[in-house]
């Protein structure tokens, strides 16, 4: 069995012209962006790439519709693609790596093979994805209402670059949706049966620090992650890299209908299921990786082992406030046809639980969040 994958080579820059220069971005790069990040940290720099704005072709969650739009107005010959931006940028640039990504809904079918075609460069400005340290891209099929993961060795970026810097604009709520995506790819990652002792190297630390950060929020307001944001990079890329490796589970599977048919953030559609995901797996089973996590957990947490994910959801209801699942506009119904959903089409993520849920559990979890 492997044990672990480290993937892309990794720097670190105090700043956006730091980064520039030492890449030298410019003629023939293709950077995926938002103008809201790259006009403060980049646009007086005249780099002379060619810029693609997600916003501009389309809103929220990556999409195969936005994929389409993008690639159709590009006009091409790029050595290099450049993503600086969250989930959504970060997702949609790796499509542009491969030799061919259209028509994307045959990519994702298996239809297309995924080649790289140029390098991929990607520059995290969240703390929450870890995409940069993945083989993966997950975008929202709209035909089909649901998200869809794609990975292969060429979705791995060449360069993942950390510059704290561009957390300094975040605004509170997604900082704390991202972050919590974070801790949920560490604790997922931990307990899957992929994991190793290596993967847990990773997906521990970043729990280490995501709890040390939101104990300092719990106590000192959202401002108090300001000094935090390098610890919080660091750890979403660690996440990234357990993840990456061992996998996620149940959460994200169940999350990705809720996201599609809502249109709910990946971090919050996540936030949404983790507590009743792991009470559910608590119920049929908690020991192995289980109680390895409660004990890490308690010792962040400074409880017992029994009280641990209560106290940890305790303390998330202080970064967050968690959201019910009718909130969102979800009915009983609903949660039939997600647990289907889930059944029918989320067999790569349902193969890393802890323990097993079949249709029954998953729709029970769901309807225990309404």
């Amino acid at each position: 069995m492997r044990q672990l994958l480290l993937r892309p080579e990794l720097h670190r820059f105090a700043s956006c012209a730091e980064f520039a220069e030492a890449f030298r971005l410019g003629e023939g790069d293709l950077v995926i962006t938002n103008r809201y990040i790259y006009e403060p940290g980049f646009g007086a720099l005249g780099l002379g790439a060619e810029l693609v704005f997600q916003e501009d072709y389309g809103s929220g969650e990556p999409s195969d519709e936005m994929a389409q739009a993008i690639h159709a107005a590009l006009k091409g010959g790029h050595r290099r693609v450049v993503a600086i931006g969250g989930g959504t940028v970060i997702d949609i640039a790796k499509l542009f790596a491969l030799e061919r990504l259209t028509p994307v809904l045959d990519l994702f079918d298996g239809k297309i093979e995924p080649r790289k075609g140029r390098e991929l460069v990607i520059v995290p400005t969240t703390c929450g994805t870890g995409s940069e340290a993945t083989n993966l891209s997950i975008i929202e099929l709209k035909s089909r209402g649901t998200k869809l993961g794609l990975a292969a060795e060429a979705l791995y970026a060449d360069h993942a670059v950390l510059v704290p810097e561009l957390l300094e604009g975040l605004p509170y709520p997604v900082f704390a949706t991202s972050s919590i995506d974070a801790l949920i790819h560490a604790v997922e990652s931990s307990v899957s049966p992929r994991a190793t002792a290596y993967t847990k190297l990773f997906g521990h630390r970043a729990i280490e620090l995501i709890v040390a950060g939101y104990r300092a929020i719990a106590r000192g307001g959202p401002e108090a992650r300001k000094p935090l944001h390098e610890d919080f990079l660091v750890a979403s890329d660690y996440a990234g890299i357990a993840f990456g490796n061992a996998g996620c589970g149940a959460v994200h599977a169940m999350s990705y209908p809720l996201g599609a048919r809502f249109h709910v953030a990946h971090g919050e559609a996540n936030y949404a299921l983790f507590a009743g995901v792991f009470r559910g797996y608590r119920e049929i089973a908690r020991d192995g990786a289980m109680a390895e996590l409660e004990a890490l957990l308690a010792s962040c947490l400074g409880c017992g082992r029994d009280r641990a994910f209560d106290e940890l959801e305790a303390l998330l209801s202080r970064v967050l406030r968690r959201r019910r699942l009718a909130e969102y506009g979800a009915t009983g119904a609903t949660c039939a046809e997600f647990a289907e959903l889930v059944a029918r089409t989320q067999g790569r993520l349902m193969a890393n639980n802890y323990a097993g849920l079949d249709e029954a559990r998953v729709r029970k979890i769901y309807e225990s969040l309404l």
